[in-house]
């Protein structure tokens, strides 16, 4: 007859399983560990997962690279944000690397930021259909002044796409539309891929879809999400067409 383990230890895998990353993800999810919440020492670690202090220590790096922990140095070890970080990350590295290409990446990531605007349309407009929202004016004011004097408006795009979003109640979806947002704003500058003149289009498409979400008519703010996005794409096409000439 078996005995139980001690209270606060973790029972360990048969040895071909074992891996120590994925015994303290355990352990996080076992313990109901949140983002920012202390971990155990490493010396705490070793001992509860009866592996050594080198295994613990690979074991935190790649957890730190994924954003599941975080090291404070001095501080110790906390459950980190649980961020899209590490895709963010990863797909900007591979849209430069394929940016001698064809700008493919580049491209993927323009039609999945489209393909997650539109899936949102029935939600948005059963939150903002018949409302008024003075800050998302403001942000489409400000974006269509910028537009005609000829500048760019990174800040306030993104400001608009969050709040557009804030009332949904799907963090995820609000997530991945930011992720997707800094993958497109941070490649663009790095592979050459000008906005253009036509920035001047888009703002008046952010515009639109605020009208439409309001007013409740979802063909009208898909509508206006491919002319957002329109701008876009035609400054990945001429980048295309400079490289190969």
């Amino acid at each position: 007859m078996t005995t139980a383990p001690e209270t606060g230890a973790i029972a360990r895998p048969r040895k071909s399983a074992w891996s120590a990353t994925e015994a303290i993800k355990d352990l996080i999810l076992a313990e109901g560990l949140r983002p920012g919440d202390p971990m155990p020492t490493e010396t705490a670690l070793c001992e509860r997962l009866g592996t050594s202090r080198s295994s613990v220590r690979e074991a935190i790096r790649t957890l730190a690279s994924l954003d599941i922990v975080e090291v404070r140095h001095g501080h110790g070890t906390f459950v980190g944000g649980l961020s899209l970080a590490p895709l963010v990350n990863g797909l900007i590295f591979r849209a430069r690397s394929d940016a001698h290409q064809d700008l493919r990446t580049l491209r993927e990531v323009l039609d999945v930021r489209t393909a997650l605007d539109l899936s949102m349309a029935d939600k948005l407009i059963a939150e903002h259909s018949g409302t008024e929202d003075e800050q998302l004016s403001r942000l489409v004011e400000a974006m269509t002044r910028k537009a005609a004097a000829g500048e760019l408006f990174l800040e306030e795009d993104r400001a608009f796409h969050h709040l557009l979003l804030d009332k949904v109640d799907n963090t995820l979806i609000t997530e991945l539309v930011g992720a997707f947002w800094t993958i497109h704003t941070d490649l663009q500058p790095h592979l050459g891929v000008a906005p253009g003149a036509d920035i001047v289009e888009t703002a008046r498409a952010h515009g639109q879809m605020l009208e439409a979400v309001q007013a409740g008519d979802a063909d009208a703010y898909r509508e206006a999400v491919r002319a957002h996005y329109a701008p876009l794409r035609r400054a990945v096409d001429r980048a295309r067409r400079e490289r190969s000439e």
